[in-house]
């Protein structure tokens, strides 16, 4: 029977108590979480990964970020964002001119009065990578057998708020950077799914969340699936809510074993088609069955696609291909 015809692998069932239990158990999502660990699984064996992983990780590190910005509507070349991340940060590159369109209100770099928008744009770059630099310190290494345990994870809140202020903070950065929302405070981003819940109830659902994630044994695409719509939608941060879900899935993806290797590049299969990626965002927000394994499935696509374009990096590495940039 081809491989396409087979049925997804019988998943092991979670403990009745498990918060996504019924989630994970649903056909759809039994299936989509088949094909992504396929996906992974094949990436992890590409010769590249055996001793030339770190430069694999940083180049898809780099082009995450690039992917990440683009959805915040900062659009920046590759190799300019390559040249930033080897200078030290300094927040903002120069003052804008006077006649220069400003940046829009909802970007991560609102708050840096005086910058152009081209200069905007690198600012946020920096900052989604910033964040993303901050996810790959916590990964672990690819070294095998006896390679040094990480500690675990501190609680889910005390890490949005690092990778919101990597996102938002820094020189010239915004004052708020690592604090939620004040009580009368209004989302200045994402705002196509709609209202956003009010402050205190978003705080309250960042708390839950961080109590599911702690009980839940269920797979890390789901995890990293459910994680991920729910900083959407709730939108815990005044801006840059977006870049912190984003680094924060991509955590959960590699530390949950989805994706050892740290390099799969959802992110750019988000960024090619930014109206699919907030509209499924939006079926998980439905609360219905149906749309969180709709939501979970188009999670799996990504992470297929974004395989594949891992793969084409680490093809880049092994041919020497690829600029350089400091491994991390």
């Amino acid at each position: 029977m081809p491989d396409e015809d087979r049925p997804p692998p019988p998943a092991t069932p979670l403990p009745a108590g498990d918060p996504l239990a019924g989630l994970a158990a649903l056909p759809a999502v039994v299936a989509a979480v088949g094909r992504a660990r396929e996906a992974c699984e094949a990436l992890r064996w590409h010769e590249a990964y055996r001793r030339r992983w770190r430069e694999v990780r940083a180049e898809c590190t780099l082009r995450a970020a690039r992917a990440g910005a683009a959805l915040e509507g900062a659009r920046v070349p590759l190799d300019l964002l390559r040249a930033a991340a080897l200078t030290p940060d300094e927040g903002r590159p120069d003052e804008g001119r006077p006649d220069e369109p400003q940046p829009d209100e909802g970007r991560p770099d609102a708050s840096r009065a005086g910058v152009g928008r081209a200069d905007a744009a690198l600012v946020v770059a920096r900052g989604v990578f910033r964040a993303d630099a901050l996810v790959a310190d916590l990964l672990p290494p690819l070294g095998g057998p006896g390679a040094p345990a990480l500690p675990a994870l501190p609680p889910t809140a005390q890490l949005l708020a690092r990778l919101h202020a990597a996102v938002v903070g820094g020189p010239g950065g915004r004052a708020d950077a690592g604090r939620l929302r004040a009580a009368a405070e209004v989302p200045l981003d994402l705002r196509g799914l709609g209202p956003a819940p009010a402050a205190a109830d978003a705080a309250a659902r960042v708390a839950l969340l961080g109590q599911v994630l702690a009980a839940t044994r269920a797979p890390a695409l789901v995890v990293a699936a459910v994680a991920h719509a729910e900083l959407l939608v709730v939108r815990p941060f005044a801006v840059g809510s977006g870049p912190v879900a984003r680094a924060f899935a991509r955590l959960l993806v590699v530390r949950g074993g989805l994706d050892p290797t740290g390099t799969v590049l959802a992110e750019e299969v988000w960024a090619a088609a930014p109206q699919t990626y907030l509209a499924g965002t939006a079926q998980l927000a439905t609360g219905t069955p149906d749309g969180a394994a709709r939501w979970v499935a188009l999670y799996a696509d990504a992470v297929v696609d974004g395989a594949r374009r891992a793969r084409d990096v680490a093809d880049g590495v092994l041919a020497g291909r690829m600029p350089g940039i400091v491994a991390r």
